[in-house]
């Protein structure tokens, strides 16, 4: 771990999205060259040099001088074959590019850390067995296992609640007096995004022989009626009722009370989070601070 590891050179990030501009617009301030690949290039901001591409499909050229590779793709929906598409077809697709083009960079994986099973509460780290609970689950740890096979040195930045500007459910929920606290304790794990895009510009360039898997969330698991009753009294509104979970009704199955997830790995390599708790980010939301990628 040092200052500088990484000199500046060409980063692609496929899958530019929100998560994917705010980390690319990092890399260019850093004086990386970024390349975005996303469906909408026009969509990108001055700095990034956007390329519309499907990543399930034919991918163009990668510089030959890329010296790091950020996959960072969302799925369109909830279903199987978004989550496929997005994550193991589309990995499998960036691989294949890289191979054709002989580009041996860097990678990072951006997935989720609902790979993991658990939902009593206990505490969750980075040697915490996989156990995926749900179909789409199960294709983020296949999508992991996939590039583990392929490119064993890759980086798999494991993120849990992103929220940051235009990611204001909990707010809508609260502006309309649909929110309800749970009847009992419901442990929650979030990162502001411009942490997590931070994390991801951290990991490939300022870390020397990183660990494969890291967790991104910010320093407090927190109770999500803590975090509801936190907002109401920013926004000045009654807090809510305490009701069943949206699951239970709409008639699907009963919560456990989560899981509490440990950045320790994370924050050991020198990592500092401009939003450390729930307060400071959203407190930031609710200020107007930051900008929402499209």
């Amino acid at each position: 771990m040092s200052e500088g590891i990484s000199p500046p050179g060409t980063v692609l990030i496929a899958g530019c999205g929100d998560l994917g501009t705010e980390a690319g617009l990092r890399y260019a301030a850093a004086g990386h060259r970024v390349i975005g690949w996303r469906r909408s290039a026009d969509k990108l901001p001055a700095g990034i040099e956007g390329v519309s591409v499907d990543l399930t499909g034919e991918l163009p050229p990668i510089p030959a001088d890329t010296r790091i590779v950020v996959l960072a793709t969302a799925a369109d929906g909830r279903t199987e074959d978004a989550y496929r598409a997005a994550y193991l077809t589309a990995t499998g697709n960036v691989l294949d590019a890289m191979a054709r083009d002989g580009v041996d960079a860097q990678v990072l994986l951006v997935s989720s850390t609902a790979v993991y099973g658990g939902d009593d509460g206990e505490w969750v780290d980075e040697s915490t067995p996989v156990a995926p609970g749900t179909a789409t689950a199960k294709i983020l740890a296949s999508t992991e296992e996939l590039l583990r096979n392929r490119r064993p040195d890759a980086v798999i930045l494991r993120l849990s609640g992103i929220y940051g500007p235009g990611r204001n459910r909990l707010i809508d929920q609260l502006a309309s007096g649909t929110a309800v606290l749970p009847p009992e304790v419901q442990w929650t794990n979030r990162i502001h995004r411009d942490d997590a895009a931070a994390a991801i510009v951290h990991l490939t360039t300022q870390v020397k022989g990183p660990e494969p898997v890291y967790i991104g969330v910010d320093h407090e698991p927190v109770d999500q009626g803590e975090v509801l009753e936190f907002l109401a009294a920013q926004l000045g509104v009654p807090t809510p009722p305490v009701g069943p979970s949206s699951s239970a009704r709409t008639g699907g199955t009963k919560r456990g009370t989560g899981k509490r997830l440990s950045n320790a790995a994370l924050t050991a390599t020198g990592f500092t989070f401009t939003y450390p708790t729930f307060r400071e980010g959203y407190l930031a939301v609710l200020n107007g601070d930051g900008v929402r990628h499209p």
